[in-house]
């Protein structure tokens, strides 16, 4: 990428550059810089980048710069493969689009409650964020209408087409008008994601960005799966529990430089803000101080750390994960230098872990998972910390006044000297008590690529279902053209969990059955309940020895398994032997406690 291009070079309409510098962007990240040209002259792009680049903007900038809203139409439309992902983008949209006043949008995802979405669409929805399964079902009750649709966005199209939206994808782009623009942005191109390309997208620019460069060896290079709401409260506990003499952190625009480093110096600690926003003289001054060991802790942005020196720095810290390899590879290169030995610690949220792998492969290097200091280490640290002070002033301060009035006092409050020493520390210690109350930080649970080979042997209970796992009943089935992939991809998307989890499924051909585990979160399963699989009402529930629901019997008539039904009628095969000899495990009903 070129390092000199910005923003404004790119040809951005005034109001949306306007949004760009409220929103603190300092340079166009590679995807930017190749994607927004050819999008601003309508073209069709391709666009081959991992989670993390600044795709959002690669698209929502030159795309709500270039159509020309119309009240209540719906002019461009973006495919998300998760609600999560959905919820984000449609919130950084309607940020880019702050000066835009007549555009409005409307994510729409499976999980919440439609009437509330129905609601919004009939106010206005300029730009729709949404997940196959939920647009399938806003488009056959005609909530939607894609006619007037000026441009169509498939994000992430790769994780979309392999949780089983290929055929939903399909169907949504053959309603896109053929004078549409397209863009599809995919981190990896399998063979779904080709066949959507050679069909769907036409002739069109690519944008492809690629890592080059290696690490040095002398470099430690660490990674912290955190959640994105958590992310300073780590930062906090790294930046105690590591030994380290000068750090620099990188974020990814001037606004979280300040922000950042307000929120550490009213933690206490040394820190300065760098970025292109301060002039040359106060930059040089800090990069003075950081040298000469009065500044600990620099927060910086990639162009405001170009060309920055200093031997000290032990420690980089990525606490915005950057938008390619390369400038990874440029960030930690700042330290371990003439020889040095150095740190890098990456702090990885769930939706940004796919990049990680993409940075080891580049570098060719793999980086350790690390954990957070303990309470308890932190503890240590500080009484260390706390002695080392005391010593220093053992060696170099008169304490003969205060050790006067140190005596007086034991006389006084009648108290034995240590009892007097051990008040005193405690009160030295209020404003950073060295012996921390510090909340548990939960790791986010996410499964690697390629992990499935790794889960524990299964072992079935009498019941049929898997230990640890509760067998739930789907109101689709093989006469629906429902296929287990549909299945994993609707709960997977629909709940944002992995598809490790998900437990064995059985299709027939009304219904089909799926084991999740037990211990389930109740939240998941409310957002299960209004699940739809290929626009069909999945009727989730679990499964137990009672009759089904009134409006489910009709679809298990004759099946004697569950309890109240009628018996079987003529030739009609009975359930148990089209199951299984084995009965259902009889447990609580789906939704009580």
């Amino acid at each position: 990428m070129d390092q000199e291009i910005t923003f404004e070079e790119l040809g951005l309409a005034p109001e949306i550059l306007d949004a760009v510098k409220a929103a603190g962007y300092e340079t166009p990240s590679p995807i930017q810089a190749k994607a927004i040209p050819a999008l601003l002259q309508g073209k069709n792009l391709l666009g081959t980048a991992q989670t993390g680049t600044g795709k959002t903007a690669a698209f929502a900038l030159p795309l709500l710069s270039r159509i020309e809203f119309n009240a209540r139409e719906t002019s461009l439309l973006v495919l998300t493969p998760t609600r999560e992902l959905s919820i984000q983008v449609a919130e950084a949209i309607q940020q880019y689009a702050m000066k835009l006043p007549k555009v409005h949008v409307v994510p729409v995802y499976g999980g919440q409650d439609i009437s509330v979405q129905f609601k919004a669409l009939k106010r206005s929805a300029n730009v729709i964020v949404a997940t196959p399964g939920r647009l399938i079902d806003h488009l056959k009750r005609g909530s939607i209408s894609l006619d007037k649709v000026q441009a169509v966005v498939l994000d992430e199209a790769d994780e979309m087409l392999d949780m089983g939206f290929m055929e939903d994808v399909e169907t949504i782009l053959s309603k896109i008008p053929e004078n549409a623009q397209r863009a599809l942005f995919s981190a990896t191109m399998p063979k779904e994601v080709l066949e959507i390309i050679d069909e769907h997208l036409g002739e069109y620019s690519e944008a492809r960005i690629e890592g080059k460069t290696t690490t040095v060896e002398n470099i430690r290079q660490r990674f912290l799966l955190v959640k994105s709401h958590d992310k300073m409260e780590a930062l906090a506990r790294v930046i105690e529990g590591e030994d380290f003499d000068g750090m620099l952190i990188f974020v990814r625009t001037k606004q979280a430089t300040s922000e950042v480093s307000e929120r550490l110096e009213a933690r206490g600690f040394n820190v300065a803000p760098l970025s292109g926003d301060l002039a040359q003289t106060l930059r040089e001054r800090t990069i003075n101080r950081l040298k000469m060991g009065k500044l600990d802790i620099v927060v910086a942005t990639d162009v405001a750390a170009r060309g920055i020196d200093v031997d000290r720095i032990t420690h980089v810290v990525n606490y915005d994960i950057p938008y390619d390899t390369e400038s990874y590879v440029h960030r930690i290169g700042r330290t371990g230098r003439a020889g040095r030995s150095g740190n890098a610690i990456l702090f990885i949220t769930p939706r940004e872990r796919r990049l990680l792998k993409t940075i080891e492969k580049a570098t060719r290097q793999p980086i350790e998972a690390m954990s957070l200091p303990s309470a308890e280490q932190i503890s240590a640290k500080r009484i260390a910390n706390f002695q080392k002070k005391i010593q220093d002033k053992l060696t170099n301060a008169d304490l003969s006044k205060f050790r006067e009035i140190f005596m007086k006092m034991t006389v006084e409050l009648g108290s034995d000297i240590e009892e007097v020493a051990a008040a005193a520390l405690c009160l030295a210690q209020e404003r950073e008590p060295i012996f921390p109350k510090m909340e548990q930080l939960s790791a986010p649970k996410v499964r690697e690529q390629g992990d499935k080979g790794d889960r524990k042997e299964r072992k079935e209970g009498a019941n049929g279902v898997e230990e640890g796992y509760l067998r739930y009943y789907l109101a689709v089935g093989r006469r629906d053209h429902v296929s287990p992939r549909d299945i994993v991809g609707a709960i997977a998307g629909e709940a944002d969990i992995s598809s490790a989890i998900i437990g064995r499924i059985k299709l027939f051909d009304k219904f089909s059955t799926v084991e999740l585990p037990d211990n389930t979160d109740q939240s998941v399963l409310d957002i299960l309940s209004e699940m739809t699989i290929r626009g069909n009402d999945a009727k989730f529930r679990l499964m137990t020895d009672d009759a089904p629901p009134p409006k489910d019997r009709k679809s298990f008539k004759g099946k004697k398994d569950f309890g109240k039904g009628k018996k079987p009628k003529g030739k009609e095969k009975p359930f148990r032997e089209s199951y299984g000899d084995k009965p259902f495990r009889k447990t609580r009903r789906f939704g009580r406690v």
